[in-house]
């Protein structure tokens, strides 16, 4: 039985086609990988990932638990243009004693570092009117106590 050649160094080409250098193979994982994180940047920076998730996560029975509601009404507020506060900077109050058909939500902004408000205040910005029953959003921005159809 003879001994395995180890004076040659093994090819990990396959085919006719020369062997990739270290060079070769670092430009072709950079040229996937640079613009796959600029567009994983870009989705994260103009909301649509979280939109995706809400989309995916809310569903019928969602209306009923508070969580999810707050969440889902975080998101839409922020895609809907009803305010220019971020989402990080928005708190939402749920009234405890509404009855269920008309929970109200009041969205206050924070004063903390890097919010739009004053330190340390709350600022009452609108408030959001659920009808959990219908699944119908009613919101008074822009116009205090007048209250409208939230456009889903």
């Amino acid at each position: 039985m003879a001994a395995p050649d180890t004076s040659t160094p093994p090819r990990f080409g396959t085919g006719r086609r020369k062997p990739r250098t270290l060079r070769q193979h670092i430009a072709r994982r950079l040229l996937v990988l640079v613009p796959a994180s600029l567009l994983a940047v870009v989705v994260m920076k103009m909301g649509w990932l979280e939109q995706a998730a809400d989309r995916l996560q809310f569903d019928k029975l969602a209306w009923f638990d508070n969580t999810k509601l707050v969440e889902h009404l975080r998101v839409t507020v922020t895609h809907d243009g009803l305010t220019d506060v971020p989402s990080r900077c928005l708190v939402p109050v749920l009234i405890g004693d509404d009855p269920p058909n008309a929970t109200r939500v009041d969205f206050m902004s924070k004063g903390t570092k890097g919010c739009p408000a004053k330190p340390g205040s709350f600022e009452k910005l609108f408030t959001i009117k659920v009808d959990r029953a219908d699944r119908i959003l009613y919101t008074d921005a822009g116009s205090p106590g007048q209250f409208r159809l939230l456009s889903r």
